[in-house]
């Protein structure tokens, strides 16, 4: 399992990193740097080839090359890539691409697109599950794949031996407190949702992948600290400090907003991928002035 071990339970803050362009090109240069200043701010784990970092839009060498860029860096912290597609084929595929290049953990989302019933999305992670020896979370973002796996489902898979966790971006706060009240030992709930951290937290979460943390890591992993530890003054002071950036993040589909945010502060070229393209002047404006607050950085 490389840097982690049959005992391990995910937990803390991790951070579901942009893949930064350069005139079409990945800037792995970029993307390091990104790396080492999440690592220096004290995130728990890094997670590449997300939604996040537009990975429907990378071809296999990247993927690849981001993945070991990311281990090369991480400060002995797992390195969790998100491999998931709406074929148990293709998805299988990634892993077999990457399991070999750094990563510890596989984030996989539920499929999209096919609207799978909640038999076939239990008996699709199943079948993920048996195809590796490395640990598994679920993602489950309806927004995104255009279906629910409802608390049932999740609670099934997690007896599974390697499926360890869920990121639970669904919104729906009684669901994920559902999942919480009879999750098994060692299975843990991550928010999918930068603004429902400190709400799933307070419930029994174990952190979150969080978009927000590309901009402000020591703010958020002060934030999921604070929770973790009990000190709910001191987070909720930071949550109400880092609401602006977490409705910001989302004023346009993400990653537009924080691209855009990131490269505000010169960290790297405001790029994307078709179909998605750069942020409208108002929300570049917007987040120029929440990450040029002093402390956000």
């Amino acid at each position: 399992m490389g840097r982690i071990d049959s005992s391990f339970i995910l937990r803390g803050l991790g951070t579901a990193l942009v893949t930064p362009f350069r005139d079409g090109k990945v800037d792995y240069e970029a993307f390091g740097a990104l790396v080492d200043r999440q690592v220096m701010a004290g995130v728990d784990f890094l997670v590449p080839l997300g939604s996040t970092g537009e990975t429907p839009c990378l071809e296999d060498d990247e993927k690849v090359a981001l993945t070991e860029c990311a281990a090369a860096r991480c400060g002995g912290r797992p390195v969790m890539v998100g491999v998931g597609t709406n074929s148990l084929k293709h998805t299988v595929r990634n892993m077999r691409l990457l399991e070999d290049r750094g990563a510890d953990i596989f984030l996989v989302v539920v499929p999209y697109y096919n609207k799978p019933v909640q038999r076939g999305i239990a008996e699709y992670f199943r079948a993920v599950a048996s195809e590796t020896d490395k640990p598994i979370v679920l993602y489950n973002v309806p927004s995104r794949t255009g279906v629910n796996m409802c608390p049932e489902t999740t609670l099934e898979l997690a007896g599974t031996d390697n499926i360890i966790a869920i990121k639970e971006a669904s919104g729906d706060i009684p669901q994920i407190r559902a999942i919480l009240a009879d999750a098994p030992d060692g299975f843990t709930v991550l928010s999918g949702n930068d603004d429902q951290t400190l709400e799933i937290m307070q419930a029994g979460g174990a952190g979150v992948i969080s978009v927000a943390s590309n901009i402000a890591p020591r703010l958020m992993s002060g934030l999921v600290s604070a929770a973790a530890s009990g000190d709910m003054d001191g987070a909720e002071s930071l949550n109400e400090r880092l609401m602006p950036l977490f409705k910001a993040c989302f004023i346009e589909s993400n990653p537009i907003p924080v691209k855009a945010g990131l490269a505000a502060m010169g960290l790297i070229c405001n790029e994307l991928r078709l179909p998605l393209t750069t942020c409208e002047p108002e929300t570049y404006e917007k987040m120029r002035e929440i990450v040029s607050a002093p402390g956000i950085s």
